[in-house]
């Protein structure tokens, strides 16, 4: 999904996310990059995680798949940032770091950005859809998954 509010939130400077040597997350950095959000699910007991693991966490079983889903769950909890952890960040603060929770994929959850007027009032169990950052001019091309509200016609 793309959005008119966003077209780079994440500020010069930070690191950029590369997948690890042994490529682990490679086929999430590179699903993003995509407009694909990919999770693993165990082929042998079909539970989910993430971040990723070489292993399923449940049944122990070897190499989990990747998943696609859907790019929409529930702010589980945030926090709005005012002494941000990075000296590039210093000019984008407050900024709202949330963790979504995604019921359609085992609950799994993940940490990002929520896009728009980070003083606006945030609730736990709102409803939130991906987007997709790209930087595709950087040195290493690479894209994130940023977070905003979702809007009331796409709630279901």
């Amino acid at each position: 999904m793309s959005s008119p509010e966003m077209s780079i939130y994440l500020a010069d400077g930070l690191p950029i996310p590369v997948p690890e040597p042994d490529g682990l997350s490679a086929p999430y950095w590179n699903g993003l990059r995509q407009n694909r959000l990919v999770v693993q699910r165990c082929s042998r007991c079909s539970s989910w995680q993430f971040g990723p693991e070489w292993i399923c966490n449940s049944c122990h079983a070897f190499d989990p798949d990747w998943t696609e889903i859907e790019a929409r769950g529930r702010i589980f909890s945030w926090e709005r940032v005012w002494h941000p952890s990075h000296a590039s960040l210093r000019q984008h603060v407050p900024y709202v770091a949330v963790l979504v929770e995604i019921p359609h994929a085992g609950s799994v959850r993940m940490v990002g950005n929520l896009l728009g007027d980070p003083l606006r009032p945030v609730k736990i169990g709102a409803v939130v859809e991906g987007c997709f950052e790209h930087h595709s001019d950087s040195r290493t091309p690479y894209s994130l998954l940023q977070w905003r509200m979702s809007s009331p016609e796409n709630r279901g």
